[in-house]
């Protein structure tokens, strides 16, 4: 067989597509279930998504051993459009809150789910007393205690998502 100019060249090509074609496989079986580190909440809201990691989350046993990322997600909302959250079983198997804050700059309104509960909460924009929504976290508690031996709960995981007035 003569080799020619024609014949390198369309190896080549083939060598090439092959090799694309192995390392889109080699990086698709790799990755599809890569699961986030942490859980991640969602919140719909007419048309949008968005999915939250955690802003802080501690180890439930040293509570002071902290990643905190600082994630916060934003929200374009409405009047008429109620928000649809939505939380992983990783959180909904544990006792979780749901606190709302509200442009009256109040104190949070709180909701708590006992474990295995709630997947989901719908939340409203406006509340007829305390006005907009400005936002809106989800905490998982745990009991701590202090040096005199006073027990209380203290959040070890944080999601936030703030909302933005259309």
């Amino acid at each position: 067989m003569k080799v020619t100019a024609r014949n390198v060249i369309i190896s080549l090509v083939l060598v090439t597509v092959v090799s694309v074609a192995l390392t889109a496989v080699l990086v698709w079986r790799t990755s599809r279930d890569v699961e986030p580190p942490h859980p991640e909440i969602s919140a719909f809201t007419a048309g949008q998504l968005v999915r939250v990691g955690p802003y802080r989350f501690c180890d439930v046993y040293e509570i002071t051993k902290c990643d905190v990322s600082g994630a916060s997600g934003e929200l374009r909302v409405t009047t008429r459009d109620k928000i649809q959250l939505s939380v992983p079983p990783r959180i909904a198997e544990a006792p979780w809150v749901l606190l709302r804050s509200f442009e009256d700059g109040g104190p949070a309104a709180v909701e708590e789910f006992r474990p295995d509960t709630a997947l989901a909460a719908t939340i409203p924009t406006v509340d007829p007393r305390r006005g907009k929504l400005t936002g809106f976290a989800v905490m998982l508690p745990t009991l701590v205690r202090d040096e005199d031996g006073n027990e209380f709960p203290w959040p070890h995981a944080e999601w936030s998502v703030s909302t933005v007035w259309s």
